[in-house]
C-alpha cells in the first residue's frame, strides 16, 4: 500500500504551516473544503503530500452529511484522539482494507465520487483513514516538489500511537509493512522519513506532534 497524503489537524488556522516554511518546505496550493468545514495548506514531495488541516465552520463539520465520519472527534481542540489522517492510494490491493468502510460524499466532489472511511472508533489513537475514489497516483504536475533544504520523496512512516490492540483488525492490516509503521507511544506522534533519512537529520514540530528525518 502507498500513502496519498497525510494529514493533520491544528486549532491555529494553520499558523504553524508557517514552521514548515522556515524549516525549508515550499508551500503548495491550498483550498477550503466547502461543505465540510475544513481550509488547508499542503506541502507536495514527489511521491506524497503533507496538508495542515483546520476548521473554519464547525456547523458544516458537524453537519449530518460529515458528523458521521467522525472527522469532527479529531478536530476538537484539547482532544486526546489522533490528529492524524492517512490517505492510501486507492489500488485493488486495499480493497481488503476497506472492505468495511463507511461511503462519505463530500459536498466537494461530484455526485458519485465517494471517500472510503474507517474512522477507527473502536481506537481514536489511531488515525482517521480513508481511500479517495480516484484510481492510482495523483498527477500534481502544477504544484512545487522542489525545497530548500533538499528533501524530496517519503520513504517511511511511522504512528506512534497511546494505546492500541497489537490485535486490532485495523493494525493487523499494515503487520509486515515496510513503509508503514505503528508502535507504542506516550503521546500520538508522527515521524515521516524522507529519502532514507540520508543526512541523519531530525526536525520536531511539538505543535503538530511531528518529527521529521531526512
Amino acid at each position: 500500500m502507498d500513502i496519498d497524503h497525510i494529514f493533520i489537524f491544528t486549532n491555529d488556522n494553520g499558523k504553524i504551516a508557517d514552521e514548515l516554511v522556515r524549516f525549508g518546505l515550499t508551500e503548495g496550493s491550498s483550498r477550503v473544503h466547502v461543505g465540510q468545514g475544513t481550509t488547508n495548506r499542503k506541502f507536495y514531495f514527489y511521491n506524497f503530500f503533507l496538508e495542515i488541516l483546520w476548521v473554519h465552520n464547525e456547523e458544516e463539520l458537524k453537519s449530518e452529511i460529515t458528523k458521521p465520519t467522525g472527522l469532527w472527534r479529531r478536530a476538537a481542540p484539547n482532544s486526546t484522539t489522533s490528529p492524524f489522517g492517512l490517505c492510501i492510494v486507492n489500488t485493488d490491493e486495499t480493497e481488503r482494507l476497506f472492505e468495511k468502510a463507511m461511503k462519505y460524499q463530500p459536498s466537494y466532489f461530484p455526485v458519485g465520487l465517494r471517500i472510503d472511511v474507517l474512522s477507527n472508533e473502536q481506537n481514536l489513537n489511531l488515525p482517521w483513514t480513508f481511500r479517495l475514489p480516484f484510481k492510482g497516483h495523483k498527477k500534481n504536475e502544477t504544484e512545487p516538489t522542489e525545497h530548500k533544504n533538499g528533501i524530496r520523496r517519503l520513504t517511511k512512516v511511522e504512528f506512534g500511537i497511546k494505546s492500541y490492540d497489537l490485535n486490532d483488525e485495523f493494525v493487523q492490516q499494515f503487520v509486515g509493512h515496510n513503509k508503514i509503521k505503528f508502535r507504542f507511544s506516550e503521546t500520538n506522534y508522527l515521524t515521516l522519513t524522507f529519502d532514507r533519512n540520508k543526512n541523519s537529520k531530525t526536525k520536531e514540530i511539538d505543535e503538530l506532534c511531528l518529527k521529521i528525518k531526512y
